[in-house]
């Protein structure tokens, strides 16, 4: 199925099937991705229907058993195959990307190089999975006995996953899950159907039995039903935090990892380099055209270096490559689809109505968003409060170190932040004060380890993103007991 979908002629519309009971299915309902550059159907998925969620769920609790007998040591194995398969079909896979996201070829191949290292670390991951021994005979009860503990699979595990990063954001669950040993159920964004499909498939060529996944496409619906199905042990959600809201309502008593929006504040202090900031600013802030969830959107700037910073971030911004996402020298491709392109430029009109210039784009055709710098908006303008999740970064200038601190922290997210200084004093303030889950120092808030725990606080969700933390979600402690057996002392 792998190189049914990547070998796809390059004029043809690329079939993303469904993989429910064991079993690829291709007929039945279907939709079609409009992709945002070519604005052609460039893949067609067969989506899920009433019955399928059932369906999919009582096969994965029947077949968690399967995957859960596997040894660490033979789960290691097939995702070491899948991070090697993943280099192998990296191209491929960035054209892909590229065609139904918009998404830079250079950037989808930054994403595969990501994919390839998520499935190695979470094969090392496997590798440590044990228990404990518990001191038990260190207290009168317990003397004369033996405790010790296991992290076993969860058993069915649900993966929900986005548009924004969907080959890595998918082998970051389903490559935890599988090395935790569960049965995982993928439901795919509907914006890249093609992309989540080959995923799947290259974790099946790389050696995983049939039961340790299933594929469904589709809306909401598909996703409740999943989240309600009492098979399912734990839900892995990455998306905005109104729909995290509806999987958290819908899940009932379940494990929960959400990973939901953010409006991502990066702060530059009298002592940094502004020249070196703006470039990375702006070579973060329009990557996959600012839809990340920690892409810098917020830059707070010393006012004393205010302009002078602006000037050079519009500058970088203006050099940026804006065009054909199959381009390699492209920079900067579509967003999603028109709409969100559409209301991350009236917000910045909005802004500008209300006094902030606009000293960079402002522009769009269709779905393509020049990339767009908004100079001192007012404090409760939408690019400041809400989450763009666009082309689009704000500047604004502070006054004082511990007043921006709390200027960050009035957001409602709280997902990651970037800080330019030299002054440890600062760093180790900021990294106590801010509301964030990770602080990035000397770099923006769009930098990410994906073998370093990513979560955030407040809306921004709960759990961590790496897969040791995520391993940890995935499985459950079970504890033995040997009553009249000990190791320790008998009195």
């Amino acid at each position: 199925m792998l190189d049914s979908i990547l070998g796809t002629a390059p004029d043809a519309v690329i079939h993303a099937p469904a993989l429910l009971g064991g079993k690829w299915i291709a007929d039945g309902p279907s939709a079609e991705r409009v992709g945002p550059f070519t604005r052609t159907a460039v893949s067609r998925a067969r989506v899920a229907e009433p019955q399928d969620a059932r369906v999919a769920a009582e096969y994965a609790k029947s077949g968690a058993r399967t995957v859960a007998r596997l040894a660490p040591a033979t789960r290691a194995e097939v995702l070491d195959r899948a991070a090697a398969l993943a280099a192998e079909h990296r191209d491929t896979f960035a054209r892909l990307i590229a065609l139904e996201l918009g998404k830079p070829v250079k950037d989808g191949r930054g994403e595969l190089d990501r994919v390839a290292d998520t499935f190695a670390v979470c094969a090392a991951e496997a590798r440590q999975i044990g228990g404990d021994l518990l001191p038990v005979a260190g207290w009168a009860r317990g003397v004369g006995n033996t405790a010790l503990t296991y992290r076993a699979p969860a058993g069915v595990a649900l993966a929900i996953t986005p548009f924004n990063a969907p080959a890595n954001l998918l082998a970051h669950k389903l490559g935890a899950s599988y090395a935790a040993g569960n049965s995982t159920i993928v439901k795919a964004p509907p914006q890249a159907p093609a992309v989540s499909a080959a995923i799947v498939a290259l974790l099946l060529e790389a050696g995983a039995p049939v039961e340790a996944v299933q594929l469904l496409h589709g809306g909401g619906a598909v996703g409740a039903a999943l989240c309600e199905a009492p098979e399912v042990a734990v839900i892995s959600f990455t998306g905005s935090a109104e729909t995290g809201a509806a999987v958290a309502r819908a899940a009932g008593a379940k494990r929960l990892v959400l990973e939901l929006g953010g409006n991502a504040a990066t702060i530059v202090c009298d002592d940094a380099d502004l020249a070196a900031a703006a470039q990375v600013c702006a070579r973060t802030g329009y990557s996959n055209s600012g839809q990340s969830c920690i892409s810098v959107q917020r830059v707070y700037v010393d006012r004393r270096h205010f302009a002078a910073f602006v000037d050079l971030l519009s500058a970088e911004v203006a050099k940026l490559r804006v065009g054909d996402p199959l381009d390699p020298s492209t920079d900067v491709g579509a967003m999603v689809d028109d709409r969100a392109a559409e209301r991350v430029l009236t917000w910045a009109t909005e802004a500008a109505d209300s006094g902030a210039r606009i000293t960079v784009g402002g522009t769009r055709d269709g779905a393509t968003l020049a990339p767009t710098v908004v100079a001192d908006p007012p404090p409760d303008a939408a690019v400041v409060t809400q989450e763009v999740f666009g082309a689009l970064v704000s500047v604004l200038p502070f006054d004082d170190f511990d007043a921006v601190l709390e200027t960050c922290n009035a957001s409602r997210y709280g997902l990651q932040a970037g800080l330019f200084t030299r002054d440890i004093g600062r760093i180790l303030t900021a990294w106590r004060e801010l509301e964030v889950g990770g602080l990035v120092v000397n770099g923006s808030s769009n930098f990410r380890l994906d073998h370093v725990p990513f979560g955030g606080v407040k809306d921004s969700g709960f759990g961590r993103e790496s897969p040791r933390h995520m391993v940890e979600d995935y499985t459950v402690v079970k504890t033995l007991l040997l009553r009249g057996l000990s190791i320790w002392g008998e009195n």
